[in-house]
């Protein structure tokens, strides 16, 4: 599962994928009409050149950490990226509803009957 939040932990994005996936290819969906001068918070899974220049090219700030085997010099703002703790607290809400911790649902389309058509906005975080 990935998100897209906006500032006060909100989600306004669901995208969900394979759990074998890795979050890269997520990153197109998620970050795609990005509000002018954003701050994008995301973890080091969405560490990627493209994603970066992704979020670049829509006059957008990415603060993602670097992996460790990136010698390049990329540089973030810790304090900002502290912030990112609002989505894994929007996470951890989501997981108190069983069916989504234990994964019962397994599609996409099994998940609006259980209440989720109301979400109606994306996850990586947005300030």
């Amino acid at each position: 599962m990935h998100l897209r939040v906006v500032g006060n932990g909100l989600p306004v994005q669901i995208e969900l994928s394979a759990g074998q996936a890795s979050d890269a290819p997520m990153a197109e969906l998620l970050l795609a009409d990005l509000p002018t001068g954003a701050h994008v918070l995301a973890d080091k899974g969405y560490d990627a050149d493209w994603i970066r220049e992704l979020i670049e090219d829509q006059d957008c700030t990415p603060h993602i950490p670097p992996r460790r085997n990136r010698y390049d010099g990329i540089t973030y703002s810790k304090k900002r990226y502290r912030q990112r703790n609002l989505i894994e607290r929007c996470f951890n809400k989501l997981k108190q509803f069983r069916h989504i911790a234990t994964r019962f649902d397994r599609t996409p389309a099994q998940l609006p009957r259980h209440g989720q058509a109301r979400l109606d906005t994306p996850m990586a975080q947005v300030l």
